[in-house]
């Protein structure tokens, strides 16, 4: 109870920050829609191959979005030197992580809603009819993406280039949840069978819940170094 309620405070301290600042989350939106008004210029004359590539342009949006979301999320504890205040501090490490965790899952889904909206706009698509399944993916796959990314953001702040170190090691690691969660959301936004709908479902939320867990069990060694 005493760990849950350590997370607890931390996920709100985040969103309290991120309130008064609004330094995370207002970037991470501007830079997703950005991501997809270019591409609707790019795919302009073509607009059916716009849509079937759609997915990956959505997972591409979200995916660069995170990183500037991760990068912040440990910059207050760095700059301040609470990152070594809360490796010292008699507390478990893990309450750490799924703080952290929590918070940028809370950052992305925001993202990933508004990104969603403005590609339904620009593209003129309808996710209304996929939509129960499409946010059922979006969770999987940001769960796993939000938990490397809360691991490697810790690694990335102590060093000099951080902002380039971080998606320079997270991306290789979250291909598999990347390109898994865009092949379940190409199956859901074209209408395939509930049982292609499940199996991809399924493997997005498998990856991710093995990162999570691989990222909660390391993170502790993450903060001793």
């Amino acid at each position: 109870m005493r760990t849950a309620s350590i997370a607890w405070t931390i996920f709100v301290k985040d969103l309290r920050v991120e309130w008064r600042n609004r330094e995370t989350l207002a970037p991470m939106c501007v830079f997703g829609i950005l991501v997809v008004f270019l591409f609707n210029f790019a795919f302009e004359t073509a607009h059916e191959e716009a849509l079937r590539l759609l997915p990956g342009l959505l997972w591409i949006a979200f995916a660069f979005s995170g990183i500037l979301g991760f990068n912040r999320s440990f910059a207050a504890e760095r700059e301040n030197a609470c990152l070594e205040g809360m490796a010292l501090a008699p507390i478990d490490p893990s309450a750490i992580f799924v703080g952290k965790l929590l918070a940028n899952i809370v950052f992305l889904g925001v993202m990933e809603a508004v990104v969603v909206f403005a590609a339904a706009v620009w593209y003129n698509f309808s996710f209304l009819p996929s939509l129960g399944t499409l946010a059922l993916i979006l969770l999987a796959g940001t769960l796993g993406y939000a938990a490397l990314g809360t691991i490697f953001g810790a690694i990335a702040a102590n060093t000099r280039m951080r902002e380039v170190m971080l998606p320079v090691l997270q991306f290789p690691v979250a291909f598999w949840v990347l390109i898994l969660a865009v092949d379940a959301t190409s199956d859901t936004l074209r209408g395939a069978a509930s049982a292609e709908l499940t199996r991809g479902v399924l493997r997005v939320t498998g990856i991710s819940l093995i990162y999570a867990v691989v990222s909660f069990l390391l993170f502790e060694y993450v903060l001793e170094e």
